[in-house]
């Protein structure tokens, strides 16, 4: 799906327009990196410091469709690359990422929390976000079957996380 910054509704940057979402599922739509990239050795390379690694499209429950969010930390960023751009998701697949800063191992200081990583980042089955967001969605699976239509394929956590 290729759409435009242009379409989208609700701009999320910071953390505190990103935890409007915390820890809600949210279809990856679209992977913009602007002007950064990551190499074989997997170090990232940025344009500058000052503009973020990528941008996403991206829906979910709570806000809707179209909503443009930035991605700014470096790990966050190194995920979304695997997934979107090394790895390659399939036509049978889709990214969905998880955004949160209340579900780390340990409890960090509200001063830590903006230098940490945020992203969940999972490929999983098609359909596997209405599976997650929807109880209704799909009413014949359930139990264990349910969980392995919607289980990531591959998952980047960030180690500091639960």
């Amino acid at each position: 799906m290729n759409v435009g910054h242009s379409e989208s509704k609700i701009v999320l940057w910071k953390d505190s327009e990103w935890s409007t979402i915390d820890g809600e599922p949210c279809r990856v739509n679209h992977f913009s990196p602007l002007g950064s990239f990551v190499d074989i050795k997997g170090k990232v390379h940025v344009m500058d410091k000052t503009t973020p690694y990528s941008s996403v499209i991206i829906e979910c429950k709570k806000l809707g469709k179209n909503i443009t969010g930035y991605i700014t930390h470096k790990e966050d960023f190194k995920h979304l690359w695997a997934a979107f751009k090394d790895r390659k998701v399939k036509d049978d697949e889709e990214v969905i990422i998880c955004w949160t800063k209340e579900h780390y191992r340990w409890k960090l200081t509200k001063f830590l929390t903006p230098f940490m990583p945020k992203l969940w980042v999972m490929v999983c089955p098609k359909g596997a976000y209405e599976l997650m967001v929807d109880s209704n969605y799909k009413p014949e699976l359930w139990g264990e079957a349910r969980w392995n239509a919607m289980k990531p394929i591959i998952q980047w956590k960030p180690e500091v996380m639960e």
